[in-house]
């Protein structure tokens, strides 16, 4: 199970918290580690600071995009580092683990971690399932990449070896890029009706996210959603023939 769980770093400034990420990684058995658009390359102190994960760090893998990076796995977690103005599904560092322990057993799930000085961006957050807050001492809560992967990756491994009390993943959930795929669907969808105008779409897609984040679609849910966008696009090109067919029957009226 532990070998589908994604370590996900983005836009990553210094080479030693990559090499500390893969040690904290290693240490609780993880393997699977990616960079997303990083701002550095691994070297020396990366490997001097990976104490011994040098193989995580070899095997790493690297994507342009969050998108690329998640595309086949069907949980994404993103770690917050702060509560956000628009409300997500959030777990706790405990809950998380379970649920990753759960999930894991099915698919390759990934747990996303942002910039060293900014985090994620809100565009980030909203690609994930849910969110994740490490709830440190509020008078300094100076967590650093490398503690914030090893406490969640702490979490976990210790999920996994309780694993035994947890029960099998029954509902099949869909993969990120389907999830993707959905949205834009329903995006078009919306500017199809004119219920987003493409240029003041205001907060409509982000709230809808959330909405769709938190009701979690199983697979056969999503593609029933695909159907209904369908449905409403093909009403849609009917009526707009219809209209054609009017417009011409009017001007030949009017000829008359």
């Amino acid at each position: 199970m532990l070998d589908n769980v994604r370590i996900i770093l983005i836009g990553t400034s210094h080479p030693g918290n990559i090499g500390s990420a893969a040690r904290a990684m290693k240490t609780m058995g993880l393997s699977n580690l990616v960079l997303v658009d990083p701002e550095c390359e691994i070297d020396g102190k990366s490997v001097a600071l990976s104490a011994g994960a040098g193989d995580v760090l070899k095997n790493h893998q690297r994507f342009d995009t969050l998108d690329e990076a998640i595309a086949d796995c069907g949980l994404v977690i993103g770690a917050s580092a702060r509560p956000r103005t628009l409300d997500w599904p959030m777990l706790d560092p405990r809950e998380m683990g379970e649920q990753a322990v759960i999930e894991g057993q099915k698919h390759p799930i990934a747990l996303v971690f942002g910039r060293e000085n900014s985090g994620l961006t809100n565009e980030e957050l909203q690609k994930c399932n849910f969110h994740v807050f490490i709830p440190a001492n509020p008078e300094y809560s100076s967590l650093n990449l490398a503690m914030a992967v090893q406490t969640l990756s702490y979490e976990i491994r210790m999920a996994f070896l309780s694993s035994k009390a947890y029960p099998e993943q029954v509902e099949e959930y869909p993969l990120a890029d389907e999830i993707e795929g959905m949205f834009k669907h329903l995006e078009q969808t919306l500017i199809d009706t004119r219920f987003i105008v493409p240029a003041h779409p205001g907060l409509v897609m982000t709230k809808l996210r959330r909405f769709f984040n938190r009701a979690r679609p199983e697979v056969v849910e999503l593609r029933m959603w695909r159907g209904v966008f369908s449905s409403i696009q093909k009403s849609l090109i009917s009526l707009q023939k219809e209209e054609k067919v009017a417009e011409k029957n009017n001007e030949i009226e009017d000829k008359k």
